[in-house]
Formats: C-alpha cells, sequence, structure tokens
C-alpha cells in the first residue's frame, strides 16, 4: 500500500452540509475500496489564484490516506464526474513527505491541546 495525499476544491455555492456530503461520499469511496484514510483537514473557502467556471472561490478539503494503486483511479474517476468539484489533485508521497506530513500532524495536534 502507498500513502497518497488528495486535494480537492468544492464549488463555493455548496450550503455546508451540501459540502460535508461531498466529502463524505469521497471518504465512503476510498474506505469502500479498502483504503485507510489518515488524516482529514478542512481549509475551508479561500480564492482561488484565478477563475475556474467563473467562480473565484471555493472550498478546500486535504485527505490523507493508505491505499492500493487501482483506488487513485477509481478516486479520480468520481472526482471528474463529480459537478461540485472544481479541480483535484492526488499524488504519492515519498518517504520524505511522509515524515514532513507527520510532522505537520503533530504540531496541529498540539497546538490544538494548547487552546
Amino acid at each position: 500500500m502507498n500513502q497518497y495525499e488528495t486535494v480537492f476544491i468544492l464549488t463555493p455555492v455548496l450550503s455546508d452540509a451540501q459540502m460535508k456530503e461531498a466529502v463524505e461520499k469521497f471518504k465512503a469511496i476510498l474506505t469502500g475500496e479498502g483504503a485507510e484514510i489518515i488524516n482529514e483537514e478542512n481549509w475551508g473557502l479561500k480564492k482561488l489564484a484565478y477563475p475556474i467556471q467563473k467562480k473565484s472561490t471555493g472550498f478546500y478539503q486535504l485527505i490523507e490516506f493508505k491505499a492500493a494503486p487501482t483506488v487513485i483511479e477509481k478516486l479520480e474517476v468520481n472526482f471528474r464526474r463529480d459537478e461540485r468539484v472544481i479541480r483535484f489533485l492526488t499524488f504519492k508521497l515519498d518517504k520524505y513527505a511522509i515524515e514532513y506530513a507527520a510532522k505537520r500532524r503533530s504540531l496541529k495536534s498540539s497546538k490544538k491541546e494548547e487552546n
């Protein structure tokens, strides 16, 4: 199993419930294919670098997971079919990226504990 990270941008016209439902759909696809979700981050509504489909903002979402390479193709087909997804990017993490991601998660959890 390889470790992957996928970031996708959802259209800003969605309500909060619709956005969460879309994220749950993609998580269900991953877990249904036997992937192990390691981390999930909602980056919220952010301004895009350039307009996409006449929209200047979007909901950013990151999911970090371990899966077989065949799962990626199924996930990306679903990203393409879902009209709520503006853009997506999935990439395989090498050993240095895995270490960095673990360090970032631990820093984030320690900041939450301080608050």
